[in-house]
């Protein structure tokens, strides 16, 4: 343990009070905040991965070791670049495509665990960012029949099934829960 110059406190990684007592540093952000950004962004995507459902920005600062409000910030900056579609308050993730931290009509089941996406298209998005096959269950929006697809490495095997985006991919940010 090094001592602080011109101190007889060490230099440990811990702040000490003037009783003696210590408490962790809160580390900042990295100074390259797209590192920062990286680094939360994979937390977010692990974190999907591993629970099937939303991190709430105290996950994401406990995993990182960062403070909440480093982690709002970061999540701010992941909305901008439409990477993160968050809830009105700002920091509760609703998107983080392709999945979906809330529960929608389409579900993909891939390595025992069952995983909501916002659409259609993030329902075949999940298998490839897993990497995994998957089964897809979902419904058509004109006649309520269930779909199923079964989800290898090459895609959706064949079935008699039609994605239809009725807005252009170019305006789906222009209102994300609606498209």
């Amino acid at each position: 343990m090094q001592e602080v110059a011109g101190s007889s406190r060490p230099s440990d990684g811990l702040l000490y009070s003037k009783s003696g007592g210590k408490r962790p540093v809160s580390h900042p952000p990295m100074a390259d905040p797209a590192d920062f950004d990286h680094r939360v962004r994979a937390a977010i995507y692990r974190w999907f991965v591993e629970r099937t459902e939303a991190p709430a920005v105290a996950d994401i600062a406990g995993v990182l070791g960062e403070t909440p409000e480093a982690i709002r910030d970061a999540y701010g900056r992941l909305f901008r670049k439409r990477v993160l579609f968050l809830e009105p308050d700002g920091e509760t993730i609703r998107m983080a495509p392709p999945f979906s931290g809330v529960p929608t009509q389409h579900r993909v089941r891939a390595g025992g665990r069952e995983y909501f996406a916002n659409c259609s298209w993030d329902s075949l998005g999940i298998p490839a960012a897993l990497h995994a096959p998957a089964e897809v269950f979902s419904r058509c929006e004109q006649t309520l029949e269930p779909i199923h697809l079964t989800v290898g490495p090459d895609g959706p095997a064949a079935e008699r099934v039609v994605a239809h985006f009725a807005v252009p991919a170019a305006k789906w940010w222009a209102d994300l829960v609606y498209t």
